[in-house]
């Protein structure tokens, strides 16, 4: 028995438009992060972009196991 069966069409589909959503919200939140002089909102923006970073890496390494 196969503990990381390949993944059908559909749900590469699905993996894929989260990939790309976690993809550009860190991109978006870095860049909110430059346009905030504010200590605690640049920090909030940069924390933000660290976990959609984080979500995409998982994502990922979830893809690969599923290959």
């Amino acid at each position: 028995m196969e503990n990381n069966p390949i993944l059908d069409a559909s749900n590469l589909k699905i993996l894929e438009a989260q990939l790309f959503y976690e993809a550009m919200m860190n991109k978006r939140y870095n860049l909110y992060a430059s346009y905030f002089n504010d200590a605690q909102l640049k920090i909030l923006c940069q924390n933000s972009a660290k976990k959609h970073k984080e979500n995409y890496n998982n994502l990922l390494k979830y893809l690969n196991l599923h290959q």
